[in-house]
């Protein structure tokens, strides 16, 4: 299989629906807004969007499986499985805010090996595959330099739905707004990740996220000399709702202390 051959292929795919996506903003009115949960939204162009990438992704690897945040289509391979989020920041994108973004990740048995994000507003495409370095519209990035977390600049994701550790999140960003340069929230996890991954930020963490929010930057983010981990410091970060990305040199400092308040000395 030429791994570079389907990044190629679905990096021009993330960017020309990323291309639908970017007509259709500004056109959302409420009327044209389910609800799939508390404070969890989708609207057509969710929907299209997704329909359209794994279209495009049908095409470009058949054999392989998908989980997909809208559940255009439900099929599991027995190798491969594209992860897609069609548009990641879509309370961003109902209210015609930046940033929001496509995400596509491809996972060989239990591992990612390629991972595509588009940021629709900016025209930013990151990529990268398996042996690759992290790219950026074609050009080599890499993670941030920063030694100290307190030089550092961080990105978060609010808890929107799933409060049950929103005491220990709250603590922990107060240690973190008195220890670091600063805290942003954009509204969308891929795009944190691969900000992370071009040096923009210097570490990233949320939890209560899913397969589709993190797959395809995390990957980037590693791939880009970064390290990435669930909130103990284990791989589980695909899969078990919390994740951790920074650079190499502030990792354990930064690992110090979320499992101080999240209660996991015991990891």
């Amino acid at each position: 299989m030429d791994i570079k051959k389907i990044c190629e292929q679905t990096k021009s795919l993330a960017i020309e629906v990323g291309g639908f996506i970017r007509q259709e903003s500004g056109k959302i009115t409420k009327e044209l807004i389910e609800v799939k949960g508390l404070h969890d939204f989708v609207t057509y162009v969710d929907k299209n969007a997704e329909e359209k990438i794994v279209a495009g992704l049908q095409k470009i690897l058949p054999q392989a499986g998908y989980i997909v945040e809208e559940g255009s289509i439900v099929r599991e391979g027995e190798k491969y499985n594209w992860i897609v989020d069609p548009l990641d920041g879509t309370t961003n994108f109902i209210h015609n805010i930046p940033p929001y973004a496509v995400s596509i990740a491809l996972m060989e048995d239990e591992k990612i090996i390629m991972g595509v994000v588009y940021e629709i507003s900016q025209n930013e495409c990151f990529y990268s595959w398996k042996g690759a370095p992290a790219f950026l519209n074609g050009k080599e990035i890499e993670v941030s330099n920063k030694k100290k977390l307190m030089d550092s600049f961080l990105a978060t994701g609010f808890p929107y739905y799933d409060y049950s550790k929103l005491n220990a999140y709250m603590k922990s960003m107060e240690e973190l707004l008195k220890t670091t340069i600063g805290i942003r929230r954009l509204g969308s996890a891929a795009t944190d990740l691969i900000y992370v991954a071009c040096g923009r930020f210097d570490a990233f963490y949320e939890y209560s996220l899913s397969p589709w929010d993190v797959a395809a930057g995390a990957f980037i983010v590693e791939q880009a000399g970064g390290k990435v981990s669930d909130f103990c410091g284990g791989n589980n970060y695909i899969f078990g709702k919390e994740i951790i990305a920074t650079n190499e040199f502030i990792f354990e400092e930064f690992l110090h202390i979320l499992k101080k308040y999240f209660n996991l000395r015991n990891c």
